[in-house]
């Protein structure tokens, strides 16, 4: 007599648990892809710091430096369903680890490129391009190698503490980027970011995390000559050095809170996708509050408690939409997630920067849209109103958009067939 199979969906999910990290292995690898998280934001905004200081270098007026910011866009939103699609099928620890060797020698050799001749411009857009479409790939492999690897009861908690990395990166480049470029000029927060990638690069290829064997056997506010930090007075660079700190420094650990918020009402038995629209309420609903607030004040400590809860509620899309995206389907999230942030680079993501009323008058560097069509727009409601007013109340009415999309139709329960995940 013959013994019973078990069915195949069964035996389908009793693989994807065995191929799910330990408790230590996850530990290691969660802190692993926080730093490498952190430096693909330390070289992404790299360009948006040193904005300033370049055009005054090259003298690029502000449609010449929006072509150099957007430009990374062009290339961000063309590989996400690719690195996605790769994540799904060679893992995706093997595709981080290979764009990001590529975009940290792109990074480092950046000031080189753009001096290669007359056409300094092109040369830069050029550069950013590639940075953009290697760094594409990272979030959807990323949320592929995090659905097939983590347990359910932990991934939000996991895909948030990944996630701080870019507030960590931001805050990074920020407060160190602005005294280098006090210090050494531009070109050297380029070579700071795109060395500090290749070094974690090598680490984790030579001293490869548990659980996987060796990894090789498989616009900115262009007002001269005011820069990123408004170094040009001493107070306007503390001022401006306090709003590109804090609020990150407040964020971090809003980050981690929200993934260990939604792991526990999900473990004490709230439905998972109650707990994903909540986390999207707190996330797109009252930081977009906080953001109309900081567009209507002009009090330097108002400004700062708004921008800081802003920023750090945001870190609550962490532990709701993008982990429903593993929810979903597992087995090939790298796609799906690649599919919406093609959608998110291509009309315009929201990020946040800081907004400094004394040392400008107005604001500096505030939340905004950025994308193909996000700079565009952002850059000619500016131009038109004189204001960033209106930028803010168009953040916050996305927002609510896609907020009230999220809560009439969004869904938790699994749809995919299975693990395709091949080992190549």
């Amino acid at each position: 007599m013959q013994p019973m199979r078990p069915p195949p969906d069964q035996a389908r999910g009793d693989a994807a648990e065995d191929a799910q990290w330990s408790r230590p292995e996850c530990q290691a690898w969660t802190g692993a892809l926080l730093l490498g998280t952190c430096l693909l934001y330390c070289s992404r905004v790299s360009g948006p710091i040193c904005a300033v200081a370049m055009s005054r270098d090259f003298g690029w007026d502000k449609k010449e430096a929006g072509v150099v910011l957007s430009s990374f866009f062009w290339g961000y939103c063309l590989t996400q369903i690719a690195g996605g699609h790769l994540g799904d099928r060679i893992g995706g620890e093997k595709v981080i680890l290979l764009s990001a060797s590529a975009w940290g020698l792109i990074t480092a050799a950046t000031p080189l490129l753009a001096h290669l001749g007359s056409a300094h411009l092109v040369f830069m857009t050029f550069s950013r391009i590639l940075t953009g479409l290697l760094q594409g790939v990272y979030f959807p492999a990323l949320t592929s190698l995090l659905s097939q690897k983590v347990r359910e009861s932990e991934r939000a908690f996991t895909y948030s503490a990944v996630g701080a990395g870019s507030q960590v990166g931001t805050l990074v480049t920020g407060a160190v980027g602005s005294l280098l470029l006090d210090w050494c000029g531009w070109p050297s927060v380029f070579y700071l970011s795109g060395g500090l990638t290749l070094l974690w690069v090598c680490y984790v290829y030579r001293r490869p995390l548990p659980g996987l064997g060796r990894l090789g056997a498989g616009p900115a506010d262009a007002q001269a000559p005011q820069g990123p930090l408004e170094t040009a007075l001493p107070e306007g660079f503390c001022l401006g050095w306090v709003f590109n700190v804090v609020p990150w420094l407040v964020a971090v650990p809003a980050s981690l809170c929200s993934g260990l918020l939604s792991d526990h009402l999900i473990s004490q038995g709230y439905r998972t996708i109650a707990v994903r629209k909540f986390m999207q309420v707190m996330g797109l609903g009252l930081s977009s509050v906080f953001a109309v607030c900081l567009g209507h004040t002009s009090s330097f400590c108002k400004s700062v408690l708004f921008a800081s809860a802003s920023i750090g509620l945001q870190t609550f899309n962490h532990s709701g939409i993008s982990v429903n995206i593993q929810d979903l389907a597992p087995s090939c999230a790298g796609v799906l997630f690649g599919v919406a942030n093609t959608a998110g680079a291509l009309a315009g993501e929201r990020r946040a920067g800081v907004p400094c009323p004394r040392c400008c008058g107005a604001s500096h560097r505030p939340l905004h849209l950025q994308g193909v069509v996000g700079v565009g727009l952002g850059g000619y409601l500016i131009e038109t109103t004189g204001s960033w007013t209106s930028l803010f109340h168009l953040v916050a009415a996305i927002s609510s958009l896609g907020l009230c999309g999220f809560l009439m139709f969004g869904k938790a329960q699994r749809v995919d067939l299975g693990p395709t995940h091949e080992d190549l």
